[in-house]
């Protein structure tokens, strides 16, 4: 051995890949789903009755495996992806507003900052700046914070039944968990301003147009394309790989830790205006909502 060089073993190089069986991972909550096949680690978004709305159980949890995958050599990408019909449906709507009428778990609002800035940064901010390759499979519905999760990803393949759609400004909130950042370096900040201001459905064909995607696939085709491209990526040098993501982070303009950061403070303010009340009451009512602008 040269001086200076020190050899791995292939098997660590390789993540054990070549023995290591499919197992499934106790995440510590039935709300996300987890699985390594060889180098593959599938973390899968689980409340399928409510379009996998997410929670702060769920929060956690992602937050966790994301920590631990990233730490972990044998995993060699992650994929990220729904149960049933929908991808994400973003922040659990009807949840919020049942804790907000609740004052004794209520957060001072700089706590409730700090908390949704942690989130924040452990979720969407560590897929997109993890030193490895990221993959969302985006088999339904992706809105609100559950577009700006598969946006983190450095790879987006979609089904054809699958849209897309921002859907904070229904609801009389800024947005969060990065998606301004992603969407604007992904589509330009025209097309990012006109996507969140109407927040109207961006369906898989004009995704794929504007390079909000990477692949479309029919809906039965999701899965072998899947554990096709996230096969390639955990068989690819994973050195690279992370030095490869690391410069590609590095030449976008624009800061994305203090994006997610001011996302997350005026995305928190917003919840305090009457638009957001009113817009909470008239979803849960499935009715267009009227804004004051206060």
């Amino acid at each position: 051995m040269r001086a200076g060089l020190v050899v791995w073993p292939r098997e660590s190089l390789l993540g054990g890949e070549a023995t290591m069986p499919s197992r499934d991972i106790d995440t510590g909550s039935v709300e996300l789903l987890a699985k390594q096949d060889g180098g593959v680690l599938t973390l899968t978004l689980n409340r399928p009755a409510a379009r996998n709305a997410m929670t702060g159980a769920m929060i956690e949890a992602l937050s966790r495996q994301l920590e631990l995958a990233e730490a972990d050599s044998s995993v060699r990408c992650v994929v990220l992806t729904g149960a049933g019909k929908g991808f994400c449906a973003g922040g659990d709507v009807k949840g919020m507003a049942s804790a907000s009428e609740d004052d004794g778990s209520a957060l001072l609002i700089d706590e409730f900052i700090a908390a949704q800035r942690r989130a924040q940064h452990a979720t969407a901010g560590r897929l997109f700046k993890m030193p490895k390759p990221t993959l969302a499979v985006i088999n339904g519905a992706a809105a609100g914070a559950g577009l700006s999760l598969a946006l983190a990803c450095d790879l987006r393949i979609m089904s054809s039944a699958a849209v897309l759609t921002t859907a904070f400004a229904k609801v009389g909130l800024s947005g969060d968990w990065g998606g301004t950042y992603y969407m604007t370096q992904l589509v330009g900040p025209a097309k990012a301003r006109e996507f969140y201001y109407l927040s109207d459905r961006v369906d898989a064909a004009s995704a794929l147009s504007l390079g909000l995607t990477n692949w479309l696939c029919a809906p039965d085709e999701l899965d072998v394309k899947a554990a096709e491209v996230a096969g390639r990526l955990a068989a690819g040098p994973g050195v690279a790989f992370r030095y490869m993501k690391e410069n590609l982070n590095r030449a976008l303009p624009g800061g994305h830790d203090d994006c997610l950061d001011v996302e997350a403070t005026h995305h928190v303010h917003c919840f305090a205006t009457e638009d957001n009340k009113s817009a909470v009451e008239a979803f849960i009512a499935k009715r267009e909502p009227v804004f004051g602008g206060r």
